[in-house]
Order: structure tokens, then sequence, then C-alpha cells
């Protein structure tokens, strides 16, 4: 009888499957920004490195990533992993706090400026992961505290990238501090 506890032999798994697919698909991705990336010019840039030196990078590590996947798959696949934790069914209302924070900060980037729409985008999305764990949202006292923390986060972001970096972020006045 044999021990239940070893891993199957590469010949007792099946070659078409879920978790062979998947190795199959990033291989697949990675041909394709390889086929991508011949496209683009290789005239060298700064330090030596041209444009199409970070594309080449991907697709090789997907193919890597790929190939290695295959070989997990077929030599037992995913025998390790623990037991998924969570809750048997999505949590939507948290799902749907989380989608409305990242959609108000793309469409109130440019009118509230990077800082306030970051921070606005903070809230919602504590919002929801709270929700999601049953926790209670924290009423009026939470609401300003997750203010006061997504503004703690997102005004360094942006005098870092406006200021030290140089790059230009939507503010909400002209000064380029808020």
């Amino acid at each position: 009888m044999p021990d239940s506890t070893s891993a199957p032999s590469p010949a007792a798994m099946p070659a078409i499957g879920p978790q062979p697919a998947i190795g199959v698909a990033a291989i697949v991705l990675g041909g394709l920004m390889a086929l991508g990336a011949t496209g683009i010019s290789s005239e060298a840039g700064y330090a030596g490195v041209g444009p199409n030196f970070l594309p080449w990078v991907v697709a090789g590590v997907l193919v890597l990533c790929g190939a290695w996947l295959i070989v997990e798959a077929r030599t037992g696949g995913w025998r390790s992993m623990a037991e998924p934790s969570g809750a048997a069914r999505g949590d939507w209302p948290a799902l749907a706090w989380v989608a409305a924070g990242i959609a108000a900060n793309a469409a109130l980037l440019t009118t509230l400026g990077f800082i306030l729409s970051c921070t606005l985008c903070f809230m919602l999305a504590v919002r929801g992961l709270r929700g999601s764990e049953g926790k209670p949202h924290g009423g009026a006292r939470g609401l300003v505290m997750d203010f006061i923390t997504g503004f703690l986060i997102a005004a360094p972001a942006f005098w870092l990238f406006t200021k030290v970096l140089g790059i230009n972020l939507p503010g909400l006045t002209g000064t380029g501090w808020l």
C-alpha cells in the first residue's frame, strides 16, 4: 500500500490541468512580451541601458517562472499549501468601498490635487477593509483619524515627488505645497 503522504510521481500527474496551465500562460505572456520588445529601439540611453532592457528582463523572468510552475505542477503541485483563510464568499460591500476609493482618486486627482484625492482614496479603502474584517467603521472620530493618516501618507509622497525628484503631480494650489 503506497504512503499517502508522499508526493505523486511525475508520471501520475495529469499533463493538463489548472496548475500547468498557469505555467504555460506565463510562458506565452513572456513570449508575447519578448515579441513586443523586439519593436523597441535598443539604442543605449542613460548609463548604456536602452529602453528595451526592462521589457526583455520581464519577458525572461516570466518565461523562467512559467517553466518553474510547470515543473512544480508536474512534481506534485502546490502540495504544501495551507488552507486559504477568510470567508467562503467575497465581501461585495467592502469591495465597493475600495473600488469607490480608487475611482474617486482617479476622477478627482486633477480637481482636488494629489494629496487630497489620495487621502480620500485612503479613507474609503480603509472603511471597506475594516468592514471586510467585521470591525466597526469608527464613526466620526475614525473618519478624522483616517483623514489624518491618509494625509500624513500622501503629503510626504507628494512633496518627495514634486520637490525632490522634480516630477509634476497635480496640486490643489499653485504654490505646489498642497
